[in-house]
């Protein structure tokens, strides 16, 4: 019976793909300045320099775009907390180290810009959002029960990479603003890109270690939660974005999960032992439930919507 990698061989026999695969993202990605996607012939100063402070008729955004804006900010900013994770289960030399300075770099710019459009343009309460950055920052990170080790993170951010990409070109829709909808094109690129190269890292991982792979994915699968979870109003506001299809279970599904592991080719590889295969049946049952789980769901969010219709219209008539 083959034994487990540990954690430095894991990472060692991995760090010649995670430099190529640095060479590859640097080709690829475009350089971007966040005050080039701010309007800030829009801003003004607020009281204590003589302006006005915010109040609610400022902001053109729907309350969906706003809790969308001000979720997605959130995440973003909880930056600390997630370079100091992948770091403890990465490395910060080598490939390794390149890679988490370069993506950790790339990620602050997207909390710089949409905060700086979110207060230029009035579009949320500026006082609330700090208070909730405040603290949302200090509770840190939310991470799925025994997660740890390289493994689990690749797998991880896999996942989330891609669901957040969804989620910001969601909620640039919604903001009907051609300014926003804009950056947020712009950040989705970068999670995209991010994605991809997390992805190859876990794909050059089943390759080395199959079996420890295979338990990694369907732990972070079968767990997995958005990086935001335990933000103020986190429940409240998450019930509003999956009801106006900011992210929901059908794109958890059919856009993220299931596009990762047929790349990956969970289901038809044939260098699992038994283990492995234990683990894979584990996540195949799981997919199943979840498939059955996005039917029920979207059922009820059509009865949902169906009552809301009807007693607007009641009010209106």
């Amino acid at each position: 019976m083959a034994r487990d990698l540990t954690q430095i061989e894991l990472l060692t026999e991995l760090e010649p793909v995670v430099a190529t695969n640095i060479d590859r993202h640097l080709a690829t990605a475009k350089d971007w300045h966040p005050h080039d996607y701010v309007p800030w012939d829009e801003g003004r100063n607020f009281a204590a320099m003589g302006g006005e402070d915010w109040h609610p008729e400022q902001s053109r955004l729907s309350e969906v775009a706003k809790v969308a804006m001000v979720t997605n900010l959130l995440t973003e900013d909880n930056l600390p907390s997630y370079h100091r994770v992948i770091s403890e289960n990465f490395s910060q030399d080598g490939a390794w180290g390149t890679w988490v300075g370069r993506w950790t770099a790339e990620e602050n710019r997207h909390a710089i810009a949409m905060r700086d459009y979110l207060i230029c343009t009035r579009a949320v309460d500026p006082v609330a959002l700090e208070n909730d950055r405040m603290v949302h920052m200090t509770r840190g990170v939310h991470a799925p029960e025994g997660f740890g080790g390289v493994l689990d993170q690749v797998a991880y951010v896999t996942v989330q990479e891609l669901a957040t990409r969804i989620s910001h070109r969601s909620t640039g829709r919604v903001c009907e603003d051609p300014i926003a909808d804009r950056m947020l094109q712009r950040i989705a690129a970068d999670e995209n890109l991010h994605m991809m190269f997390y992805r190859n890292i876990t794909a050059a991982a089943f390759d080395l270690a199959p079996d420890q792979t295979m338990e990694s994915v369907t732990h972070i699968v079968k767990t997995f939660s958005m990086p935001g979870t335990g933000m103020p109003n986190w429940r409240r506001n998450g019930v509003l974005m999956v009801k106006h299809g900011i992210y929901d279970l059908r794109q958890h599904l059919d856009e993220v999960v299931a596009p990762v592991l047929r790349i990956w080719n969970v289901f038809d590889r044939n260098d699992f032992t038994a283990r492995g295969e234990r683990s894979r049946e584990e996540l195949g049952e799981y997919m199943d439930k979840l498939t059955r789980d996005v039917a029920k769901f979207e059922e009820q969010r059509e009865r949902i919507l169906a009552r809301e219709v009807a007693r607007e219209a009641a009010r209106v008539g």
